[in-house]
């Protein structure tokens, strides 16, 4: 007789991140119709807003280790997007290495300065944790301004050179659009694994109850730390990508405002979860996209004396405000616990009771 649901037999078919052949079939042809179709399309506009979404979706994935995992309130991730994009500019430009050496060189720079904002941690939770970040969101961007300008270009801005893969050279965003999706790829697989490790457990132990944790043999100081490094990585690859993308970089693009955006990005997809941080990136940016291209036109119907770009700038924070605040209220866990009941719904019907 055969048998009918969803059996495991063993502690490894549990734990799988893709469970069943139907779900490896749906990754493979959704990887393969985010690479294709967009090509296909010939949408420039397109193309560009996918790279940039991707870009947020990393920022957002490493904030997730130390806001939605060890419950620590960081509000400097774009600062550290920062100071992944401008190492990888220096060592690409300045010192002749490969894009391909630049990126993790990048991650691992931001990391370090993560490993040092994440050293108050220790004495330091809640609101004062937080302004210490705040801070440092306000300190990496003045120290790239004033440092000499040969090396960081000053408020003026600096280039990043083209990357090359043999004789292929990745210059458009088109062009640069498979490399995106090869890092997001490669980051949200190394996501869900370190969160199912002893160190994911960790650090929502952490999250849960640090007394607790504590009780129970975790190192919470260094697990902290460790949350900081990982957080701080995922922005300095991102910032790399990004300045590569972009070709040239400016220190006031890694303001407080975009890092306020991230945090804002865990809150509706979902605190804790790598689906939820897609999710929220999507809604986020989707939304963002759809402000700036229709304000315009209703700003002028609306009030004329007023220039487009200020109308859709202040109805962005409004909406995103109140956005952020409906989530809060009646959504606190986010897109994803509301994916999961429907999933979840869906596998029961009809019986689901």
């Amino acid at each position: 007789m055969a048998s009918c649901g969803d059996f495991k037999t063993t502690y490894a078919e549990d734990i799988a991140v893709l469970r069943s052949k139907r779900e490896w079939g749906i990754t493979i042809i959704f990887l393969i119709l985010t690479i294709v179709l967009p090509k296909l399309s010939g949408n420039g506009q397109l193309i560009n807003f996918l790279n940039w979404v991707i870009v947020t979706y990393i920022v957002a994935l490493g904030l997730q280790f130390v806001t939605g995992y060890c419950g620590q309130i960081s509000v400097c991730q774009f600062a550290f997007m920062g100071v992944g994009a401008y190492t990888s500019a220096i060592v690409t430009t300045k010192l002749g290495l490969s894009f391909w050496l630049a990126v993790p060189l990048a991650g691992v720079s931001a990391g370090i300065v993560g490993l040092v904002l994440g050293l108050p941690s220790a004495r330091l939770k809640g609101f004062y944790l937080t302004v210490v970040t705040l801070s440092a969101q306000f300190i990496i961007p003045w120290v790239i301004i004033h440092l000499p300008k040969k090396l960081t270009g000053g408020p003026y801005g600096l280039e990043a050179s083209t990357p090359r893969l043999g004789n292929l050279k990745f210059i458009t965003p088109e062009q640069f659009y498979p490399i995106m999706v090869v890092f997001g790829t490669i980051m949200t697989l190394i996501a869900i694994n370190l969160t199912r490790t002893r160190m994911g457990r960790a650090f929502v132990a952490i999250r849960d109850n640090e007394i607790a944790a504590e009780v129970m043999g975790i190192n919470v100081n260094y697990y902290k730390l460790v949350a900081f490094f990982i957080s701080a990585f995922f922005a300095g690859v991102a910032g790399s990508l990004w300045a590569h993308n972009m070709r040239v970089i400016y220190p006031e693009f890694y303001n407080l405002t975009q890092s306020i955006w991230i945090l804002g990005i865990l809150v509706i997809g979902g605190l804790g979860s790598v689906s939820g941080t897609m999710m929220g990136t999507l809604f986020v940016r989707g939304f963002e996209e759809l402000v700036n291209t229709f304000t315009p036109s209703l700003a002028k119907a609306i009030l004329p004396g007023v220039a487009g770009a200020q109308f859709s700038s202040g109805l962005l924070m409004i909406v995103f405000g109140g956005l952020i605040a409906w989530f809060l209220i009646f959504e606190p866990r986010g897109l994803a616990h509301r994916w999961q009941t429907f999933r979840t719904y869906w596998k029961m019907w009809p019986f689901s009771y």
